[in-house]
């Protein structure tokens, strides 16, 4: 049996352009610890592998401590250490792949599709296939025409970057490619959200998705495979890594009579490191958004505020007066009823009849 981590699109340097300057290098920093993280739990579960399926970096443009980070750490995995390059880190003579002295354990993969590269590992009596990006784009399935031939006793894996069922440029793979590859595992990256164990005839397969979430596409825990392997059974079991969650949060604020204090009531207790999005819903009044923020920022690592609160209902009524105000009222409601999802007509009745209440009415 072969315990093995899977891993998968760390994108180290992701530039996390929706943070402050300063707070986007703290979490390029991060990133960079989430390698000794790696290392350390390869050591923890005494891994006879750590299989790397792309995308560890985010471009071409590297920190030269980035790569260093990702030599240092690498090497000290007690373990063959396996990578394939992706479409964000794709190999090429200029990138750090063919430039870096990489420790002795690390095997960087460079085969393109049609090619096949194997190593054999006598000692743990498999062998490992796998291919690189040569450019950000891969048309081809990576595993074009292979097909490994099945040795009794003898694991067969491959780690690769891939699109399971994509029709785009990222190395699209069919689910017949899987089955008919005579694999007992395919390491996949491309993916950033874990797919659990899956199975293709007698190949199970898995994304890991990624180890750390970069925005709100990514949210809750992230991180890596850890895998028991022997001819004919696999078992799986998601290890989170990540330090930060993105997270996605609402609040209802209906009847909110201190609109701060219903959003601190609300929050889990847990998100002080987390970077949090609060959706407001609910009727009431039009939250006054900078100062709540400049209120709930210490509360949180990263915080956005988005209103999606509405009129109460009681002030539609109003749009039968024979007033400025209910004339305007009347026009928004069949703007809002034309357009029932529109935040934008829902904030320009608010608007309006704020401006309208601190002059027209405010006068009479």
């Amino acid at each position: 049996m072969l315990n093995i981590i899977h891993g998968a699109d760390f994108h180290l340097d992701s530039p996390f352009s929706g943070l402050t300057p300063e707070r986007a290098a703290q979490r390029r920093g991060e990133q960079r610890e989430l390698l000794e993280d790696l290392a350390r739990l390869a050591r923890d579960r005494n891994a006879d592998l750590v299989l790397l399926a792309g995308d560890l970096l985010d471009s071409e443009l590297v920190y030269r401590e980035t790569a260093q980070a990702l030599a240092h750490s690498l090497g000290r995995i007690p373990c063959p250490v396996f990578l394939a390059p992706g479409n964000h880190d794709f190999y090429s003579p200029r990138s750090v792949y063919a430039t870096l002295d990489w420790p002795d354990n690390v095997h960087i993969f460079t085969a393109g599709p049609g090619q096949e590269e194997g190593v054999d590992l006598l000692g743990l009596n498999c062998t490992i296939y796998g291919w690189a990006f040569h450019s950000p784009h891969l048309e081809a399935s990576p595993m074009a025409g292979f097909r490994a031939e099945r040795e009794p006793g003898r694991l067969k894996l491959a780690v690769l970057h891939g699109d399971v069922e994509g029709t785009g440029d990222y190395g699209p793979l069919t689910r017949e490619d899987i089955a008919g590859s005579g694999l007992d595992y395919l390491a996949l990256g491309h993916i950033h959200q874990c797919s659990g164990l899956q199975r293709e005839g007698d190949t199970f397969w898995a994304y890991p998705g990624c180890p750390a979430g970069r925005g709100f596409d990514e949210q809750g825990d992230k991180g890596v495979l850890c895998l028991e392997l022997e001819p004919g059974r696999a078992q799986a079991r998601f290890v989170p890594l990540g330090r930060r969650r993105y997270r996605e949060l609402t609040v209802d604020m209906t009847g909110a009579k201190d609109p701060l204090e219903t959003i601190l009531a609300a929050l889990p207790p847990d998100v002080s490191g987390d970077i949090c999005r609060l959706l407001l819903t609910g009727e009431g009044p039009a939250p006054d958004l900078p100062a709540l923020e400049r209120e709930l920022s210490g509360h949180f690592y990263g915080l956005t505020l988005r209103d999606h609160t509405r009129l109460p209902q009681d002030l539609w009524k109003r749009r039968g007066e024979d007033t400025l105000t209910g004339l305007f009222l009347q026009v928004m409601w069949d703007r809002c009823q034309q357009e029932p999802q529109s935040q934008t007509a829902q904030l320009a009745a608010r608007f309006g009849l704020a401006a309208l209440e601190n002059g027209e009415d405010a006068a009479l």
